[in-house]
């Protein structure tokens, strides 16, 4: 009886090592090597915690296991772990979980409430149609700087997608991760993150330089996208400018399709205001010297409202100076804007209004030109008079070059856009 028992135990270890060298180690460790592993009656039995975890196992596994349960003539049968009933409450064994999930509101935005602009019309396009079940991608990675919108982006998703969503933050993600482990729990809430139709996490960054949660982050993307389930994830960097994430995680994130969210241009706060009520003059005057951020605009349109049902009275130029005052960039004076862009372009103030020919010299030299024209409201003469006391034909010869330049060099033009939105 002791020789069976030690060839039976012999067999199972060697069945497991046999398993583990048919599949991705990652994927092993996290869905086979928990389960208790016996044979009875020429079955190689599986005993899982759960009924999802068993069914997961089955669909997504039953060929490698079906292939090495035959090899030693035995069948397979994956089958849940009965629960005797208990007369004291214990900690969790595992054998029965429950996970209660953070509250996310499921109305926090619509799509409607973000104000899009022509760079953007493409990220939230692929947002519609990751919310109605339409997209050939996944997982949708967007990204972008602070405030530019990616995450209400995310929070539209979570509101009109079809079937069960679940939203987290990465900071929640990593707090629930290191609680299931603590608690016992850890199937359950493995069961809880891949029950659903979509799975956004916004703040991915967050999970840099937390292996163990990183690793389950990375096995949970893998097995939604197998099981054809939405995956939208949120940061402020594109996957391979990602710190703390080996290549194997970035190049993951980056499967599906990479999307990145522009900063509010100054037609795109103009709007914002408007919407809120505020008339067009006085819009038009706050977005051109507001930063290009979504929090700073949100905080002046909270302010802005406070004002009105305060006060009871509407805003006009003279009210919103003094009550932005914080805010609100100072007018810059085209001198002060020439001076500026010599310390973004790396020339000299001297250099520009010299008579140096240089190509890189004569070339930021143009540029400012187009900057200042598209920027201020000055005449053609009073541009050449700011960059070195230059003529009429001179300038407009400046400018005609620069804009036949931007149509084969993107770089330029979106530097240029940049500096033009910057200034006005």
């Amino acid at each position: 009886m002791q020789v069976a028992i030690l060839d039976k135990q012999v067999s199972l270890d060697a069945i497991k090592n046999d398993i583990a060298t048919k599949m991705d180690a990652a994927c092993f460790t996290a869905w086979i090597a928990p389960l208790s592993i016996t044979v009875s009656d020429s079955e190689l039995v599986f005993n899982a915690p759960n009924q999802f975890t068993a069914d997961f196992v089955g669909a997504t596994y039953s060929n490698i296991l079906n292939a090495v349960a035959d090899a030693y003539g035995l069948t397979v049968r994956i089958s849940v772990k009965s629960i005797a009933p208990r007369m004291v409450k214990t900690a969790n064994d595992n054998n029965s979980q429950t996970y209660t999930a953070p509250a996310v509101a499921k109305d926090a935005g619509d799509f409607d409430s973000f104000v899009s602009s022509e760079e953007n019309s493409f990220v939230v396009s692929a947002c519609k149609k990751m919310a109605a079940g339409t997209a050939t991608f996944s997982p949708l990675f967007i990204y972008g700087p602070a405030g530019c919108g990616k995450s209400l982006l995310a929070r539209c998703i979570n509101s009109a997608a079809h079937g069960k969503t679940v939203m987290m933050s990465g900071a929640q993600f990593v707090s629930e991760f290191a609680r299931a482990l603590h608690d016992r729990t850890i199937f359950a809430f493995k069961d809880y993150c891949r029950n659903c139709d979509t799975f956004i996490l916004d703040d991915v960054q967050v999970l840099s330089g937390k292996r163990a949660t990183c690793d389950e982050f990375l096995q949970l993307v893998v097995d939604l996208r197998n099981a054809g389930k939405n995956i939208v994830l949120v940061a402020d960097a594109a996957p391979s400018n990602l710190t703390g994430f080996d290549h194997r995680a970035q190049s993951l994130l980056a499967s599906g399709l990479v999307a990145d969210v522009a900063a509010p241009t100054r037609a795109v706060r103009c709007k914002m205001f408007e919407r809120a009520g505020v008339g067009a003059t006085v819009a038009n005057m706050i977005a051109g010297r507001i930063l290009s951020d979504g929090h700073v605009i949100a905080g002046v349109l909270n302010k802005i409202n406070a004002y009105r049902e305060i006060m009871g009275q509407s805003i006009d130029e003279n009210v919103a100076e003094r009550l932005l005052a914080d805010t609100l960039k100072k007018s810059r004076s085209p001198i002060a804007i020439v001076k500026s862009m010599c310390e973004k372009l790396g020339v000299s103030y001297d250099a520009v209004c010299g008579t140096g020919r240089a190509r890189a010299l004569v070339l930021a030299r143009q540029m400012m030109m187009v900057v200042l024209k598209n920027a201020t409201g000055l005449s053609l003469a009073e541009i050449g008079q700011y960059v070195g006391g230059r003529d009429h034909a001179t300038v407009m010869y400046g400018i005609d070059r620069i804009e036949k330049l931007k149509l084969n060099d993107l770089v330029l033009s979106a530097q240029l856009t940049q500096m033009i939105d910057e200034y006005k």
